[in-house]
């Protein structure tokens, strides 16, 4: 079984960038990273029990028109980050990962050396058409596959066929946050905390290239393989340069007063988001949810009752109570999140905020 590290520097060396393809149709599969020069061993993807073809058989159908353009999604065509063309018979499939609304997801290994592991997964167009998400799926794949941040999971290709298609995503070693959170009930300080700084690093980060992510919770969350967070679903996201919104969108415990209301918003719903985050990981729910209604939950959120348990330190609880302010403009900037006490006191001597190596 091959280590960690030799998956690590898989995934840190995969580059299927078209500029490394010696100008060929159809290049070797090769790491640009001039000093990778070994080949790592062969990873163990497990076995494969033929989904994605009893899928096919009985799942989704031809799109026509508009839809049918709208959807012919290629990353080799890409205007901005063109790749080498890809297939599905470029792939040896192996454990699936799990199951989207549109698909599945499988860990697999490209055939051309140095068969990097990914996590493939399937979207079917007429389900997505059905579903009237076109625009969308289209918006999610153009923002994830220019993103590069060691706590954003990757966009590394895309491909499609005549019914679906595939998205060649960054594989996530210890897979869902969410399980780890529902089998644990709640996290340490030291662990919330370390989650908390990659989270503001991260989102510093989209905001800086205008993206307001708009649905951060636990569901959305991955681990990679050295247990770091990863941001993996960019389907409520949206590139705003101008910076204000009215969709309502994203899920109802994380919705912040200024969505609740319809009014005007910006990248700080995801600072509302934050503190929500902080405190589910902490308590083990989010902070104004309640079982009785929707609309005690919207009454909650807009006149901001938050109860924080007693055994929130005071340095964690001072952190959410300045992240979950009504007025977007008094929430604390991300900046200062990575320099509050909370996020120093725990962040792992030798690293700079986000928890990366300084």
């Amino acid at each position: 079984m091959a280590s960690i590290a030799s998956i690590t520097k898989q995934l840190t060396n995969l580059e299927v960038s078209k500029k490394s393809a010696n100008n060929s149709s159809r290049p070797p599969c090769v790491p640009s990273h001039p000093k990778a020069t070994r080949k790592p061993p062969i990873i163990n993807i497990g076995k494969y029990d033929g989904g994605f073809e009893i899928d096919n058989e009985k799942r989704g159908e031809k799109v026509y028109g508009e839809a049918a353009d709208d959807l012919a999604l290629d990353s080799s065509t890409s205007r901005t980050r063109p790749t080498r063309e890809w297939k599905l018979t470029d792939f040896d499939i192996g454990r699936p990962l799990g199951k989207g609304k549109f698909g599945r997801v499988y860990m697999v290994r490209t055939k051309c050396e140095p068969h990097y592991i990914l996590a493939l997964k399937c979207l079917y167009k007429s389900e997505i058409v059905q579903s009237r998400v076109e625009k969308q799926i289209r918006r999610e794949i153009e923002i994830q596959q220019n993103l590069r941040h060691p706590n954003v999971l990757r966009l590394y290709g895309y491909f499609h066929d005549e019914k679906r298609i595939f998205l060649m995503l960054e594989f996530a070693g210890q897979g869902e946050l969410y399980k780890q959170l529902s089998k644990k009930g709640s996290f340490s300080e030291k662990r919330s905390s370390r989650y908390v700084d990659q989270m503001a690093d991260a989102l510093q980060y989209l905001h800086s290239k205008h993206v307001i992510h708009r649905d951060i919770k636990p569901e959305n969350l991955l681990l990679g393989i050295n247990g770091e967070l990863k941001i993996g679903d960019f389907g409520w996201s949206v590139h705003a340069p101008g910076n204000r919104r009215m969709t309502l969108c994203g899920t109802l415990d994380y919705l912040p007063p200024e969505m609740v209301e319809g009014k005007e918003h910006n990248e700080k719903v995801d600072y509302w988001a934050l503190g929500v985050l902080t405190y589910e990981f902490l308590v083990g729910c989010p902070p104004f949810e309640d079982r009785n209604s929707a609309n005690a939950t919207y009454r909650r959120i807009a006149k901001v009752d938050l109860r924080i348990p007693p055994h929130v330190s005071p340095e964690a609880r001072d952190l959410i109570a300045k992240l979950l302010k009504y007025n977007p403009e008094e929430r604390l900037p991300l900046s200062e999140v990575a320099r509050h006490p909370w996020i120093l006191k725990y962040r792992s001597k030798g690293t700079s905020k986000g928890g990366t190596e300084a």
